[in-house]
């Protein structure tokens, strides 16, 4: 089933003083389109964040860009993944080959990624590596998540998300995938 998500929807961070969150999923004729953003605001850290990403139909990446303007000024990160093998910013690294999606921890809209293209049924868990990028330092690494699919409520499919960094999370999301709720860090408001 393709997606029928065309408006952007909005996230509030719950984790940071202020920060939203903009995303938007677009079909194209050869995959899909994610193209989020993400504004923080706190005492600490200071930042905004633009990510594209696109895939193939069975939602594999194949390329990410990401664009922060932080303190340190304004970077870009660019990934591109051909049958496995993975460049950062043009350059090799073959620490990242056999990861399948990119995880951008800015929006909750990559979690889509791995969800789509599973297709777990409840009470089924993937374990998947995943060229993961920190914001807003753009440090890229092979991170290993799992994946479990929980029963739906109220109307919502609900995921459980684990990796070894940061924990485990609820997440509910809609019909396409979307992140609705990820426990502690995000929820939708439009």
């Amino acid at each position: 089933m393709s997606p029928t998500n065309t408006l952007p929807v909005v996230w509030s961070r719950l984790d940071v003083a202020e920060g939203l969150c903009v995303g938007t999923l677009i079909t194209e004729r050869c995959g899909f389109r994610l193209e989020a953003g993400e504004v923080v605001a706190g005492a600490r850290e200071r930042y905004s964040c633009r990510f594209s990403v696109s895939t193939d139909l069975a939602w594999h990446t194949r390329t990410a860009r990401v664009d922060v303007i932080d303190a340190q000024g304004a970077r870009v990160l660019e990934l591109v993944n051909r049958s496995g093998q993975w460049t950062v910013n043009g350059e090799a690294a073959p620490e990242l080959d056999g990861c399948v999606d990119v995880d951008v921890a800015a929006a909750p809209l990559t979690n889509t990624l791995p969800i789509r293209r599973l297709g777990l049924a409840p009470g089924e868990h993937r374990d998947i590596h995943v060229a993961w990028v920190d914001v807003p330092t753009l440090k890229v690494i092979r991170m290993r998540q799992r994946y479990t699919r929980l029963p739906s409520a109220e109307g919502l499919d609900r995921y459980q998300y684990r990796d070894s960094g940061y924990g485990t999370f609820d997440l509910t999301v809609d019909r396409n995938g979307i992140v609705v709720d990820y426990e502690h860090l995000v929820r939708r408001i439009a």
